[in-house]
């Protein structure tokens, strides 16, 4: 809605004009840029999104819960959003650690570090696959290790779960590292000025601060680890109902041609993701509203 002003009488005595003035925009051209983000945002997400429902939506609701109870679904479903929500959670303990690491301290290699995170982003997830199976496979580097022990990495669910944190850990970094470099260091030293000890300044003044961020973080994290493919069927050994992910079996489906079960389970995975998504949000969102800070 345009903003009305009133220009007042300049001159005693003379009756009060009123001259209509309209606030424009400085950037031009809103009702052009909004069609294209829309048709844009149509093309690539909303009608594929639609499709996949209407397709889903073609079969009885008998069928829908027949293909979801299915043990091998259930399975799937089960690791796949478990395993997320792990490694998600592994993820955010990580991620403060290491952006604390980064933002706070001086140290030889900083920067290097700092440039290693990013490597998930650029790493084909193929590659990213291949390296970690290799790494923790039983004569592996790592594997080698953890044999003696009776740890057993790739080809087990606990590979799907190292694949997963691999992914997900730069989304937690990245998301947090710009909020803790712009808070005010001034706050901590007023809060140790008042006697407040360390771990009470964090948990009453920075946490409060990056609460908003590290739950982005956690989702973005989540919503990552849920649809990733390529990294984890190198290192998880499919088997069905012990490390099949759901977006493997999704594969399996259509390459059996059974497109009906193939839906069913895309669908219901992007609505357990959305209805997540939307909860981490709604605490985001009343966690700025308690602080009045924005991630």
């Amino acid at each position: 809605m345009s903003d009305l002003t009133f220009d007042r009488p300049t001159l005693a005595g003379t009756a009060p004009r009123h001259r209509l003035r309209r606030s424009h925009s400085v950037l031009p051209g809103f009702g052009l840029t909004l069609g294209l983000t829309l048709l844009w945002l149509s093309l690539v997400v909303l009608i594929p999104l639609a499709a996949l429902f209407f397709k889903t939506a073609e079969l009885s609701p008998s069928r829908i819960v027949a293909i979801l109870t299915a043990a091998r679904t259930l399975n799937a479903l089960k690791i796949s959003f478990g395993l997320s929500l792990v490694a998600a959670s592994v993820n955010l303990v990580l991620g403060a650690v290491i952006v604390w690491a980064l933002v706070r301290y001086e140290f030889p290699g900083r920067r290097i570090l700092d440039a290693l995170i990013d490597i998930p982003f650029a790493l084909p997830t193929a590659v990213a696959g291949i390296a970690l199976t290799t790494l923790y496979a039983e004569n592996g580097w790592i594997g080698a290790w953890l044999a003696p022990l009776g740890i057993k990495v790739s080809f087990t669910p606990l590979g799907i779960l190292v694949a997963l944190i691999f992914i997900g850990l730069p989304f937690v970094v990245r998301t947090v590292q710009p909020v803790l470099e712009d808070l005010d260091h001034e706050l901590e030293e007023a809060a140790a000025t008042l006697g407040a000890g360390r771990w009470t300044t964090i948990r009453r003044v920075v946490l409060p601060a990056v609460l908003p961020a590290f739950l982005t973080g956690f989702a973005l994290a989540f919503a990552r680890a849920v649809g990733e493919y390529g990294s984890v069927i190198f290192i998880a050994g499919n088997l069905p109902n012990v490390s099949e992910i759901a977006p493997l079996l999704i594969v399996i489906r259509l390459e059996e041609f059974r497109y009906a079960d193939a839906t069913t389970i895309a669908a219901t995975m992007l609505i357990a993701a959305f209805a997540l998504l939307f909860v981490v949000n709604g605490l985001q969102r009343w966690s700025e509203s308690r602080t009045g800070r924005t991630s």
